[in-house]
């Protein structure tokens, strides 16, 4: 197999004088057809996954109720629905703000963009936040699958791998988070419109969506790397016009990318101040997620690793078993996206992993990795047969239906 040679950005860098600055962003006549093909290729797979979900929860009333199941912590997330577990804490945020609940800043590792936005809808559906939350997400997650196609589009010009990709990202395994009161949703509408902006040459934009990102999500922040990786490429690759010797970038080239870069740190920094202001604490945030019944501390991934393998023996969720294997395929997929997409795409899902893999407990795995959304590109590039690409759905969708149903028995945590 040959290395992927990177294809250069639609829109050439400007870095000296005698090249024409980049062109404005300026729709194009056919943006509207395209994004309804676009809308389109996504709805079928966006569909089939809200059908696999709500039948999930359906099942679990069913076999709690003809079995007479009397835990109370299965019970409760039953009756949350589409609110459980960390979604039940976004319906607070957004209905009272960060105070709400009874244990101290607890809320607080939940970052603004997404609840505060549920807030804002809210008003306009007569103060229903809760369903604000709900539509926010899985319009959201139609707009995910209709990016990723466009996207798979610009990189490839290949419509069978875009369509491949629009129907993964809605039914792989983890992708049930999607249609619950989450901000996975929102994350990678933000995220891959970064990546879709950045790679078009379009650098404003990216450091406006990069922004969102850093209040959407803690990991927001790491989008800083893909984009530093590319902004560095697009500057390497910039042509020279012939007998022209190579200078430094210009103010215009470097200033929109340095801007890209910092995006995400200085929105997840929006946050962190507000929290000093409000607290007197500007990390309380990423100071709750280090309790043992979240993410804990950080450690080296094999302990990580050692620590979940063993979990299942000990009485824990029935997902810390499976977070080894799940572990070992996103490495794999890693060294393939380096081989088949730009090295932004491989940075990015490298960071991500390496991100979720360095905490205690690794509960919670397959959800970062869905928020890595070039996992869901690799597997669509290497899903090319028909076989290939039924079994990966037939699977997908079998799986997502057993998370989807662990979740509301409390036996997996999303």
């Amino acid at each position: 197999m040959t290395a992927h040679i990177e294809d250069p950005p639609l829109a050439s860098p400007d870095l000296i004088v005698l090249i024409p600055r980049e062109a404005e962003t300026v729709p194009s006549p056919d943006a509207a057809p395209r994004a309804r093909d676009d809308v389109a290729a996504a709805l079928p797979a966006w569909l089939a996954a809200r059908a696999v979900v709500l039948a999930a929860l359906a099942l679990g009333h069913f076999l709690v109720s003809s079995l007479h199941v009397n835990d109370n912590a299965v019970t409760f997330q039953l009756r949350q629905g589409l609110f459980a577990w960390d979604a039940g804490f976004y319906r607070g945020i957004a209905a009272h703000g960060y105070g709400f609940g009874f244990v101290p800043h607890e809320a607080l590792r939940f970052f603004p963009l997404y609840p505060l936005g549920a807030r804002g809808l809210g008003v306009l559906l007569g103060g229903h936040s809760d369903w604000a939350l709900i539509i926010i997400a899985n319009l959201g997650a139609l707009v995910v699958g209709a990016l990723l196609h466009r996207l798979v589009l610009v990189e490839k010009g290949d419509p069978q791998m875009a369509r491949r990709a629009a129907w993964l990202v809605a039914l792989v395994p983890p992708a049930y988070v999607l249609v619950l009161g989450y901000s996975e949703a929102l994350f990678l509408v933000v995220a891959i419109a970064t990546f879709l902006a950045m790679r078009t040459g379009r650098w404003w934009w990216a450091a406006g969506f990069g922004v969102l990102a850093g209040l959407t999500r803690p990991i927001g922040v790491l989008l800083a790397v893909p984009v530093a990786v590319e902004a560095a490429r697009a500057l390497r690759a910039a042509p020279l016009a012939s007998g022209q010797q190579r200078r430094w970038p210009s103010g215009r080239a470097v200033i929109p990318r340095a801007a890209a870069i910092l995006a995400a740190p200085f929105g997840t920094c929006v946050f962190l101040v507000w929290s000093w202001f409000r607290y007197g604490d500007a990390l309380l945030p990423l100071h709750v997620q280090e309790d043992v019944r979240r993410r804990g501390t950080v450690v080296d991934p094999f302990t990580a690793l050692l620590h979940e393998g063993r979990g299942i023996m000990h009485g824990h969720h029935v997902g810390s078993g499976l977070h080894v294997p799940w572990a070992i395929a996103l490495v794999v997929l890693v060294v393939v996206c380096f081989r088949r997409w730009p090295a932004a795409y491989g940075a990015f899902a490298a960071v991500m992993l390496l991100a979720a893999l360095t905490s205690r407990n690794l509960d919670s795995l397959e959800r970062y990795a869905l928020s890595a959304f070039p996992f869901v590109l690799t597997g669509a590039s290497i899903t090319a047969s028909v076989r290939a690409e039924r079994a990966a759905l037939v699977l997908g969708v079998a799986a997502m239906e057993g998370y989807a149903l662990l979740a509301f028995l409390n036996a997996v945590v999303p």
